[in-house]
């Protein structure tokens, strides 16, 4: 059985794609046993496998292209390797319309003063950011990327940034007791069945 995807990128994300003589391409190649078709004049891509499906990665392949093409580095988009990590994106005009003004806002919004915002929902989520365009992407577990994307939510609609990280704090420890109680519970279950 054989794999092909066609999908097409901002032409400026080209070079990303390829990398320094052709490394990150011929990586994403390698990792996910495909082939890898680019035109650099269209920015049409075509992610090809003709091994049996077990031995390739054809959908990986085309998570990572379309995670470099909305902004990612090639190293930050490779996380989507392992196993549970996963890509999404989040189109702003659902949010603006196409008012290029609302748009701009709601992105200085999301990235905040040298970068802070965006860093700063990094770190509390876990999740990787990118914001590129219209869209922001998203990397990480599906419980990162949902942290992440409620943060991104109250922030494009108009929730103060102190807020939005209270949100996530509060998440956070929620998810640590959670995992205290476990501990604690299979402790106590290996104790009782010692």
């Amino acid at each position: 059985m054989s794999f092909q995807h066609t999908l097409r990128i901002p032409k400026e994300r080209i070079g990303a794609l390829i990398g320094k003589g052709g490394k990150v391409k011929q990586e994403i190649e390698r990792r996910c046993g495909v082939a890898i078709e680019i035109d650099s004049e269209t920015g049409d891509i075509m992610v090809v496998g003709s091994k049996p499906v077990e031995q390739m990665e054809g959908f990986k392949a085309v998570e990572i292209i379309t995670a470099i093409s909305r902004g990612f580095s090639p190293q930050r988009a490779m996380r989507l390797m392992e196993d549970d990590e996963v890509f999404q994106q989040i189109d702003l005009r659902s949010y603006t319309g196409k008012s290029q003004n609302a748009i701009e806002r709601i992105r200085s919004r999301i990235i905040g003063e040298g970068g802070k915002s965006r860093r700063t929902i990094e770190e509390l989520s876990g999740a990787l950011i990118s914001v590129y365009g219209h869209t922001v992407g998203l990397i990480g577990n599906y419980h990162q990327v949902r942290m992440a994307m409620d943060a991104i939510d109250m922030l494009s609609k108009g929730s103060m940034h102190k807020k939005v990280y209270e949100m996530l704090q509060d998440v956070r420890r929620r998810d640590k007791m959670d995992r205290m109680r476990l501990w604690e519970d299979s402790e106590a279950y290996s104790e009782e069945n010692y």
